[in-house]
Formats: C-alpha cells, structure tokens, sequence
C-alpha cells in the first residue's frame, strides 16, 4: 500500500558515492551448489543476467570495508549523524554498543549519533537517505549539518541467506554517501524527492505462503513502476522528465517490465553492473550511479531515479539530479 510522501527540504544534497568492493569474485553457480540448489536454478539465474557475485576474501572483514567506504565519503569532513542501512541481522555481539563505538572511533566521529536502519530489507539504504533528508529539514536544523549513510551486509557468512530462490543471490559490497544541507558545500547530486510503498500481504518474507509467492513478482513488478511515477509527481515532473533508473541489481526480468509497463526507455536503465557484481542488498542503486558517473555517462542537469525493493513488499525511490561540481 503506497505510504505518503513528505514534502522535500530545499537544497538538500548528495555527494559523491563512494564503494568498497570485495576481493573475491564468485560464479553464482558455486554459491548455488554450495546452498543446495540444482542446475534448474543456475540457468534460470542466468537468464535473468546473473553470472557472478563479490565475496569477500578471506583476510577481509566487512567492518573495514564499511570505514573505508564511510571515510572516503566523509572525505576530511564531519558528520552529526551516522546511518547504517542494512538487511540481514546483526550478530549478537554486535547488537550492543560495541560495533557502534568502534564504527564512530574509527570514522572520527565518537562524538556522532549513530543508527541502524533494518527490517525493511534491501530498502535500507535508500530508506536512510530519505530519513537524512528528513533530518536536516527538521526546526532548526543548521544549513552545514551533515549526515553520513553507510550500506553492506556481509553476504558471505551464509550461503543459504544470499540466495534468494527465483529471485536473486546477494554478495557483500559497501556503498557510502554524504547527505548535506544547503550550507556544507556543493553537492554531487541535489536532491529532489522521495516515494515510498508497502503491501502488508507478503509481511511473512521468506515464510510467505505458495499463493503469496504465486502474486509477489506482478505486484512487485506494479509497485516499482507506482513508486517512480510518485518520486516524479512530486517533482514537479512526469516519468519523461527522468533520465536514468539506477536500479537495484536483483536480476534483469524486472526492469524488463519496468520498461514495458512504463514505456520508460531500456537503455535509460543502468543494469551494466549486474553480471559481475550481482545484488547486493540495499547498495545496488549508489552502486549503480557511482559507476554511470565515474564512467562518464552523467551529466549535469541528468535526473536520476534510484530505486530498491526489499522482500516483504517495501519499495523506495529517492529522485537526484547531477550537478556540476567542477
């Protein structure tokens, strides 16, 4: 069911998107072997475009990962908020303040409110975007605020999580970027607007029932296209004023029928990243802007839709446009 959207802060943007990405590289076959599914399941995945996965190597840790990726970004300057968007839950030892006063000490921001953003799967990260946004237009929020967000889940530690039967296999990037107001400098992207939508049917994930499994992909497939109309509504636009889909790279049949049900163009929507980096939770859409932007391929003035779909029927899109930071 579609959720309301809140009125956008002026002048709210983005930086750069920086990404961490893991040592291995994985054929999706062995993680599909390896999780107990048969040869019927990695041909369908191919089809769907998925051939590869990123893990990480065997002296990496996902901790690190994740301050490399928050440093970069931060970029030598500060952040009041910290926001952590993933999917999986966290292992017990983590649940307490250690992992959070580590993350702060290790960023230079110990002094930094810091959360998690879970239980809406791979919306996450995008979610924490929307909530940054939120946060530097409350009263008296100061112009130079800024808020660091951070995404990536370590895939890896449980090869039956990451498969996603029929739907997708999960690998263990990071992604991070600053959300800033209007007084901390020039932004990458400005942001725009934000949709988000819900249907409480598939609330049971990956206990959901035959005929739930049955319905989920068409509503699945209807959402997305609702959640970008809505994002581009309250942009004061219409879905031909948008001129990227930075898509999540879950597998290539939905953004088929993203295509088909909108008319939006095939070759607006950036899936070059799919066969070698696979999904990866909520990092799939910064994943993708990041490399359309440092490959060249945006320009100022470009708008761009992200937009995740988390299972249990959550589904965000956050709408930016490119601005010359030269």
């Amino acid at each position: 069911m579609a959720a309301a959207e809140v009125p956008a802060a002026p002048a709210v943007g983005l930086s750069r998107v920086s990404v961490r990405l893991p040592g291995r590289v994985e054929p999706v076959d062995d993680i599909l072997a390896r999780a107990g599914h048969g040869a019927r399941e990695s041909r369908m995945f191919r089809v769907q475009g998925l051939r590869n996965s990123v893990t990480l190597a065997e002296d990496e840790r996902m901790e690190d990962q994740l301050v490399a990726a928050g440093l970069a970004a931060l970029d030598g300057g500060p952040a009041g908020l910290v926001l952590y968007g993933h999917t999986l839950l966290m292992r017990q030892i983590d649940l307490c303040g250690d992992f959070r006063d580590r993350l702060r000490d290790r960023l230079g921001l110990p002094g930094s409110h810091f959360f998690g953003v879970s239980h809406i799967n791979c919306v996450s990260v995008l979610r924490s975007v929307e909530l940054a946004r939120r946060y530097l237009g409350r009263r008296g929020a100061d112009p130079a605020e800024r808020v660091l967000v951070i995404g990536g889940d370590q895939a890896s530690c449980n090869d039956r999580a990451r498969v996603f039967p029929g739907l997708s296999v999960s690998g263990d990037s990071v992604a991070a970027a600053v959300v800033h107001g209007p007084g901390a400098g020039r932004p990458r992207y400005r942001y725009l607007s934000g949709a988000t939508g819900r249907d409480t049917r598939f609330h049971r994930s990956r206990r959901m029932t035959p005929e739930d499994i049955a319905a989920y992909p068409e509503v699945c497939r209807t959402q997305v296209v609702d959640v970008v109309r809505r994002a581009a509504r309250q942009a004061g636009i219409g879905l031909d004023g948008i001129d990227w889909v930075m898509p999540q790279l879950s597998n290539r049949m939905v953004w088929s029928s993203f295509s088909t049900k909108s008319g939006f163009p095939w070759d607006r929507i950036c899936l070059d990243l799919l066969p070698e980096r696979g999904h990866n939770f909520g990092t799939d859409s910064l994943m993708a802007l990041e490399h359309a932007d440092s490959s060249g391929r945006l320009r100022p003035g470009d708008r761009c839709a992200l937009v995740a779909i988390g299972r249990g029927a959550y589904f965000q899109a956050v709408l930016v446009e490119v601005v010359d930071d030269s």
